[in-house]
């Protein structure tokens, strides 16, 4: 087994993570179920065992999710390539991947060629409220 590099930084209500994993488009794929199962059951895994070295912080949260690879996708493919790691965080979370209280996006830049990271980054959003009442 390949040793994982794995980049992470902490702060108060914000965790950084970079990944070591190339995520390919569920889309476009032409493999066999198996074949597929075990690389989306990896991906979430890594995902998930990394981030459970970090406490949760509170919701509500918005996830970015960024895929770094030598070529772009489009939208659909992108969100699609990134479905198992966003399952690994939202089991890290102990939340449903649909869960409204979390606040997905997703981002991708070009890499360097044969170089492929996910990067992960939860921040606790912080809700302002005030009073209209002027007290």
């Amino acid at each position: 087994m390949r040793e994982l590099e794995v980049i992470v930084r902490e702060q108060r209500g914000r965790v950084e993570v970079t990944l070591p994993l190339r995520t390919r488009s569920l889309t476009n794929q032409r493999e066999h179920w198996a074949k597929r199962h075990r690389r989306s059951k990896q991906e979430r895994g890594v995902a998930a065992l990394v981030l459970r070295a970090h406490e949760v912080p509170g919701l509500p949260l918005e996830v970015e999710l960024v895929r770094v690879a030598p070529r772009r996708l489009d939208s659909d493919n992108l969100t699609s390539s990134l479905k198992a790691v966003r399952d690994g965080v939202a089991d890290w979370l102990g939340v449903d991947d649909g869960d409204e209280r979390v606040r997905w996006t997703y981002g991708q830049r070009k890499g360097e060629p044969r170089q492929y990271l996910v990067e992960i980054a939860v921040t606790r959003e912080v809700i302002l409220c005030r009073n209209i009442n002027g007290g």
